[in-house]
């Protein structure tokens, strides 16, 4: 038998021919990813790099601009004597109830103020610490809970109203009231 011989030899060759180009292709294969890496690790490191006349306090501050605060925590001096009730409506109140604002009923209106009243002084409370209709919450802001109420009872006391005046006192009274609590029957 006869060996089978292949009928071109240039089948299982690739496309470099010469020691040359051998080596060319063997120092491209080194070079380029290099040259590559060097050039992206170049680009990378300059990109946060900042530019000239850059201050960064300046940055500091138009972030504190942006962001501003929400709240803040404020210490109250509970030594210091309570504001009148009347002081109280002339910073906080008499904006909507002197005019009758978004539906708040007129200082002195005894008419829009009665169906109020006869509700009963911790429903009005209630209403003033945790807002109701239009009005938003009072509680928590500038005032005590005891300032908030002087307020209250001068505004409703004014509009034909008969409620007594808080006091600290009085205050101090009710948080120490006893609770009535159901009996509660044993399982066994």
């Amino acid at each position: 038998m006869k060996p089978i011989e292949p009928e071109n030899d240039n089948d299982h060759t690739g496309p470099v021919k010469t020691p040359k180009q051998l080596l060319w292709v063997v120092l491209g294969a080194f070079f380029i990813p290099v040259v590559a890496i060097i050039a992206l690790t170049y680009y990378v490191a300059n990109v946060h790099r900042p530019s000239p006349g850059f201050n960064p306090h300046e940055l500091v501050e138009k972030s504190n601009k942006i962001i501003e605060k929400v709240g803040k925590v404020e210490v109250i001096d509970e030594t210091k004597p309570p504001k009148a009730g009347n002081e109280v409506y002339q910073a906080q109140c008499i904006t909507c109830h002197e005019k009758g604002t978004l539906g708040a009923p007129k200082f002195g209106d005894n008419q829009a103020w009665s169906a109020r009243i006869n509700k009963g002084y911790d429903s009005l409370l209630n209403s003033v610490y945790n807002g109701k209709n239009a009005m938003a919450a009072q509680r928590g802001g500038e005032f005590t809970d005891l300032e908030l109420a002087k307020a209250m009872v001068f505004l409703v006391n004014s509009s034909g109203g008969k409620f007594p005046e808080p006091s600290l006192a009085n205050k101090e009274k009710e948080s120490t009231k006893p609770t009535s609590v159901a009996p509660v029957k044993n399982s066994k």
